[in-house]
């Protein structure tokens, strides 16, 4: 068993909203930061790091494609989720005025949640790989005519000044993150009243009414799904649903409602099982 790191994995440049989430939930490991998710996955399945924080979900962009394909793939396990508000500061080079921005450089979805702030003051969106390399870049080019939106941890990591503040268009922007491990471990209930999630994924039987029959337990037996969502493999020749509920698989309905799911499946994994975040109550717009 490889040995411990005291690192978590996450994708993109130090000081990406993925870094600000592993410093905020885990302030006493180092984040290691991966050009891709798949880098990420890899760095936790070979030791190189403990544990790896992934987006997958955000409330204006929706599901994070790439991850609903690598998790059932890999083989890891959630372990815990975490989400975070996502706000964009305007950062420049020190000492650069607004009247001399001309192009504005970010993820392409983050230019997107500032669409109207960008048209409203007549700059040119240019797409980086993400929020921390716009900034990276905008300090290693020198040119005072860009200007970067990104997280305030960029700013402080790459010498930049922040000029306008938490300048997305709307102010309802979450993102929901899940943590992974390389070890399978379900956590126990730490008390009677802590609210429990299970993320599984599986795949129906080939018969009528299949994905009606196999989502009745959950009904029948009151299980909460805060999600379900559909992915096609192949050439649209099967679909993988990924699902979360509330509720452990030790918990009588919750295990009635599972080996129903079950009976009707060809496959069925539990992909993990961990306490709710605290948050998920505040933003519930992320289910």
């Amino acid at each position: 068993m490889p040995e411990k790191t005291n690192r978590i994995a996450f994708q993109g440049e130090p000081g990406a909203n993925s870094d600000t989430a592993c410093r905020n939930m885990f302030p006493d490991m180092e984040p290691l930061p991966c050009p891709t998710f798949e880098d990420a996955f890899n760095a936790v399945e070979t030791g190189k790091a403990d544990l790896a924080m992934i987006p997958i979900e955000n409330t204006i962009a929706g599901r994070v494609a790439d991850i609903h394909h690598l998790l059932p793939e890999s083989k890891l396990h959630i372990v815990g989720e975490y989400f975070l508000s996502i706000h964009f500061q305007l950062m420049v080079l020190p000492g650069v005025r607004r009247d001399e921005i001309r192009t504005v450089h970010s993820h392409i979805h983050a230019l997107g949640q500032c669409r109207k702030y960008i048209r409203k003051n007549g700059w040119k969106p240019v797409v980086a790989g993400d929020t921390a390399g716009a900034a990276k870049l905008v300090s290693e080019l020198k040119d005072r005519t860009m200007a970067a939106l990104a997280p305030a941890l960029a700013a402080t990591l790459y010498g930049l000044d922040i000029i306008e503040q938490n300048v997305e268009d709307t102010d309802s922007n979450v993102t929901r993150f899940v943590v992974l491990t390389r070890n399978r471990q379900w956590a126990e209930r730490p008390s009677a009243d802590t609210r429990m999630m299970t993320t599984f994924i599986f795949r129906v039987r080939n018969v009528p009414a299949a994905l009606y029959k196999a989502m009745g337990g959950f009904a029948t037996n009151g299980i909460n799904m805060t999600k379900l969502e559909s992915y096609q493999l192949g050439a649209f020749t099967a679909t993988l649903f990924y699902a979360d509920i509330e509720g452990h698989p030790d918990d009588p309905l919750v295990k009635l409602a599972l080996d129903e799911l079950a009976f009707f499946s060809r496959e069925m994994r539990i992909l993990g099982v961990y306490p709710a975040s605290q948050s998920r109550e505040q933003w519930k717009v992320a289910d």
